[in-house]
This record gives structure tokens, C-alpha cells and sequence, in this order.
């Protein structure tokens, strides 16, 4: 039963990312029906802090899709770049997330590689606020995020998964490359 559930996240997921590196204002909706897929596999596969990362996910697409149509005093809001010092400050805020949520994890559940997953979920929290203010460097985390997700999603037996995580990876040095264009300076 799990199997269909994942196949069905996949592939809503996969239409959805593929969008964002369009930088289509279609891939917030896409997302939202595929995190609550992926929110049902998530929890059946013990991995917490990954189907809490998949509401999360629900909520900011829906705020995303607002601020990529109109985030910008009513008009789309442009591509741009984040400034180094901030990106330090967001950075630092993951990893102390990350090591909180992973030892909650540890200590008051039967999580599955706690500090794993609550790394991605603090990596992909800071990569998806960067995109839902449409920034470049979104792009970086999500490189980072999905460097974790990949062999956590294996170890748990979510091979599909983790093939479309390797094509996010992918996916994200492709959208490097193409929003590297539209960057306004």
C-alpha cells in the first residue's frame, strides 16, 4: 500500500519541482497535493521530521504562491540574490534547528536516524524560504538537503523516493544554471 502512496508522491512531486525550475507560479499548487502524499508515506516509514517538513511544505506553498504573484507591490515578484551575511545568519539558524530537532527526535520517539532527518528538514525550511521569496541561492540548500534525503531514503526502503531526490539534485544544479539568467541585480 505504501508503495502506491510513494508513487503517487513522486510523480506529483516530480511535476512540481520540474515547475519551479521553470519558475512557474503553478509548481505552489502541484506541491501542496504532493507533500500531502508525501506527508502519509513519511509517517509510515517512521521518518518524523519528514512528514513534519511536508506540512510545512503545505503551508509555505500556499504563502509562495501568493509571493511569486504578487509579492512585488502587486506585480511578480523578480529573482534575486541573498546577501552573504544573511546567508551565514540563515545557515546558522539551520544547524541549531537541526541539532535540536534531531536530539527532540532521539530522545522522545522511535525516529529512524534522527539527526539525518532533522537535518533535511532544516536544510529544505531554509530552501524553501529562500524560493518562496524566489532567491537563487535556494537552489544551494536544496543541493544540500537532498545530499542528506538520498541515502536516508534508501536506508529506509524508499528507493522511488530516493531516485526522485537524485533527480531533484539534479534538478537543482539545472535551476542554478537557468536562474543564474534571471537573477535582478
Amino acid at each position: 500500500m505504501t508503495a502506491r502512496w510513494e508513487l503517487a508522491a513522486n510523480a506529483v512531486n516530480t511535476t512540481s519541482i520540474l515547475l519551479a525550475t521553470l519558475n512557474s507560479a503553478h509548481t505552489w499548487w502541484t506541491g501542496i497535493v504532493g507533500c500531502l502524499l508525501f506527508c502519509w508515506v513519511f509517517l509510515q516509514s517512521r521518518l518524523y521530521a519528514d512528514a513534519t517538513l511536508q506540512i510545512f511544505f503545505v503551508v509555505t506553498s500556499a504563502v509562495g504562491w501568493w509571493n511569486w504573484l504578487r509579492g512585488d507591490a502587486g506585480a511578480p515578484l523578480p529573482v534575486q540574490r541573498t546577501p552573504l551575511r544573511m546567508i551565514g545568519a540563515y545557515l546558522a539558524t539551520a544547524v541549531a534547528v537541526a541539532l535540536a530537532y534531531g536530539w527532540l527526535l532521539h530522545t522522545y520517539t522511535n525516529a529512524y536516524a534522527p539527526l539525518a532527518d532533522a537535518t533535511v528538514l532544516a536544510m529544505s525550511v531554509l530552501a524553501q524560504l529562500l524560493l518562496m521569496a524566489r532567491r537563487y541561492e535556494s537552489w544551494w540548500f536544496w543541493l544540500v538537503a537532498n545530499s542528506i534525503a538520498i541515502p536516508l531514503f534508501v536506508m529506509r526502503g524508499l528507493s522511488v523516493t530516493a531516485i526522485l531526490y537524485a533527480a531533484f539534485w539534479i534538478n537543482a544544479i539545472v535551476a542554478l544554471v537557468r536562474w543564474r539568467r534571471l537573477v535582478v541585480s
